[in-house]
C-alpha cells in the first residue's frame, strides 16, 4: 500500500480529522504526527495536504425543523402493555409521558441521522449526557434528565442551525 493510500485510510478512520480537513483548519504536520502512518512526518503531511485538496468544502445548512421540549417522561421496561403511549423505544426500554423525571427534546421536519449526530455532538460539548435518542423520517427525539431540558433544547436548536451537508469522497 502506498504512503498516500495509507494516509487517506488513516484520515478516514478519524471523522473529526476528515471534517477539519474539509473545513481547512488542520495543521498538516501536527495531523501527520497524530496519525499512525509509517513514514516521515513531512511525507505524511504532504499526503494529507493533497488529500485535503481533493475533498469537498465543509458546508453546513439549517434544518427546516421545529424543536420543542416535553417534560414528564418516564423510562419503563417494554412489557407489551400500553405500546401506543411510547414516544420512543430503544432496546428493552420505552419512554412515555407519565409524569417522570426525564425530558424529551423533539424535533420534527427535515431531520435525519446527520442532524441527530450534530445534536448529540452539541450536547456533548455542553456536557449533557442523553439517556436515549432516536430518529426516523421527519422526527428526532433525545431524552435527557429533566434539569438539563432547557439547556438541551438550546443546544439542539443551535445544532440544527448548522448541520453538516452530506457528501461523498468518490
Amino acid at each position: 500500500m502506498s504512503l498516500a493510500s495509507e494516509t487517506r485510510r488513516a484520515v478516514d478512520d478519524h471523522p473529526f480529522l476528515l471534517a477539519a480537513l474539509r473545513a481547512g483548519v488542520v495543521n498538516y504536520t501536527a495531523a501527520a504526527r497524530y496519525l499512525d502512518v509509517d513514514g516521515e512526518a513531512d511525507a505524511v503531511a504532504t499526503a494529507i495536504r493533497r488529500y485535503a485538496e481533493e475533498l469537498p468544502a465543509y458546508e453546513t445548512g439549517a434544518c427546516d425543523a421545529r424543536v420543542r421540549m416535553e417534560s414528564g417522561i418516564t423510562a419503563v421496561p417494554i412489557d407489551g402493555s400500553h405500546p401506543e403511549t411510547a414516544l420512543l423505544a430503544v432496546g428493552g426500554t420505552s419512554f412515555r409521558t407519565d409524569g417522570g423525571d426525564l425530558t424529551a427534546i423533539v424535533a420534527t421536519g427535515a431531520v435525519d441521522t446527520t442532524a441527530l449526530a450534530e445534536a448529540l455532538q452539541h450536547l456533548s460539548i455542553e456536557e449533557i449526557t442523553p439517556v436515549a435518542a432516536g430518529v426516523s423520517e421527519g422526527a428526532m427525539m433525545i431524552i435527557v434528565d429533566r434539569l438539563e431540558g432547557a439547556n438541551a433544547l438550546r443546544a439542539v436548536e443551535d445544532a440544527l442551525e448548522a448541520v453538516p451537508q452530506t457528501y461523498s469522497t468518490n
